[in-house]
């Protein structure tokens, strides 16, 4: 099978390592990729987000499957010429990654679905803005309706500061804070069966103890020792299924990968938000604890197939990854810095490994920093406290210049499960 994945960060970088590893892939490229991806794959200069450009280069490969990993080509509509031309593609169409492209569509369709999430409101001036954070009260939760990369969202007790980021957006989409500990659920469909993956938890703020700045997303675990039993079965039940669902009554039926982002609240189960792709840093100890050989798993999804394929198989095991970050990031993160010691970082037996988020090659073949999040480093062992200590001796290995990571990734978990 050849395959050709779409995008160029830490989250490509690990759908690429887990494909490599599939006996069924005979080719593997990505576009444009990055000087990590580089090492698994053929990479290809293309414009992501230029329909024509990866149509071209997916008949040129004569690719068997192309997986479109990022959120911005997902929303321009990058899915939809492949699918007109016949190519089996991994990844919702514009319409239906409306999903993650705009809150307020993903609060309408949540709506139709009875799917529960907090209560909120679109606001388009300052003066509903105002109204609507001093109905909920603090903390105020606002979220720019569009995509901006995981850092869109303020959640602050400054009436001031949510009322700046108000106005900094065209449209807004103000909610009630929500209560209790969040997690991440996966899901692969094809726009009627639904496959949930393993729930991971991620740390979105830059700094220990979950202070400072809003990110990406600075860190992730699985599985979740804490989590209720039968957790992922009522997310199904109540949140994934019956979005599919909603989008495939509409017209839009949503083929690709579901992304659940929740609340665990006092009043139960909420939904945070949907993304319309993996997500990142989420991705990296979910795929690195998945056993199925993924190739199969998304052709499934992209043929419609997925009710035929045999349960899932996972690890028993642990996964953990940090990420490391360019010095200003998130507001200025720097970049053109040398990065040493990727490869001391790399355990032989695979338990911990690289993978590139913001890298580059110069001429000479050293790799650069070239983004904010410039890579992750994932650990795998028996349980979370192995797990980590690995992630964090791989961490440990890598020079980066003003490079900055979280210490307390899966800390509390890890402490959790050795309690228990």
């Amino acid at each position: 099978m050849k395959v050709l994945v779409i995008g160029g960060g830490a989250r490509e970088h690990a759908l690429c390592r887990s494909l490599s590893q599939d006996p069924a892939v005979t080719e593997l490229h990505c576009a444009p990729g990055n000087a990590g991806i580089a090492q698994v794959a053929t990479v290809h200069p293309v414009d992501q987000l230029d329909g024509a450009q990866v149509l071209a280069l997916s008949q040129r490969l004569a690719a068997d499957l192309v997986v479109v990993g990022p959120e911005a080509p997902l929303v321009a509509g990058v899915a939809d010429p492949l699918r007109a031309a016949g190519i089996p593609v991994f990844g919702p169409s514009a319409e239906a990654a409306q999903l993650e492209g705009s809150k307020a569509f993903a609060k309408d369709v949540m709506a139709a679905a009875g799917v529960p999430t907090a209560r909120s409101y679109v606001c388009t001036t300052p003066a509903e803005a105002a109204e609507a954070l001093d109905a909920f009260g603090a903390p105020y939760v606002v979220k720019d309706d569009g995509l901006a990369a995981g850092k869109g969202v303020v959640v602050t007790s400054d009436r001031a500061e949510a009322l700046a980021h108000a106005a900094s957006c065209d449209r807004v989409v103000i909610e009630e804070y929500l209560d209790g500990p969040e997690v991440s659920l996966f899901a692969i469909t094809d726009g009627t069966t639904v496959v949930p993956l393993q729930p991971a938890q991620d740390f979105k703020r830059a700094l220990d103890g979950d202070e400072g700045p809003n990110t990406g997303g600075m860190g992730a675990y699985s599985p979740l020792p804490w989590a209720p039993e039968g957790l992922v079965a009522e997310v199904l039940e109540n949140v994934l299924q019956p979005t599919v669902d909603e989008l495939h009554r509409r017209g839009s039926t949503f083929s690709g990968l579901l992304y659940a982002g929740l609340a665990l609240t006092s009043r139960g189960t909420r939904v945070i938000e949907f993304n319309a792709r993996f997500g990142d840093p989420e991705t990296q100890v979910v795929l690195a604890r998945l056993r199925t050989p993924l190739a199969g798993v998304l052709l499934a999804a992209a043929n419609g197939t997925l009710a035929s394929l045999e349960p899932l198989r996972w690890d028993e095991g642990a996964a953990v990854t940090v990420v490391v970050a360019a010095e200003g990031y998130p507001a200025a993160p720097r970049s053109g810095d040398p990065i040493e010691g990727l490869e001391k970082a790399e355990a032989a037996d695979g338990t911990v490994f690289v993978l590139h988020a913001g890298t580059r090659a110069d001429e000479e073949g050293r790799v650069l920093s070239a983004g904010g999040r410039v890579l992750s480093v994932t650990g795998t062992g028996a349980d979370l406290a192995q797990a980590r200590d690995r992630a964090y001796a791989g961490v440990a290995e890598i020079r980066l210049d003003g490079s900055q990571h979280r210490t307390d990734i899966a800390l509390k978990a890890a402490r959790q499960q050795a309690e228990s």
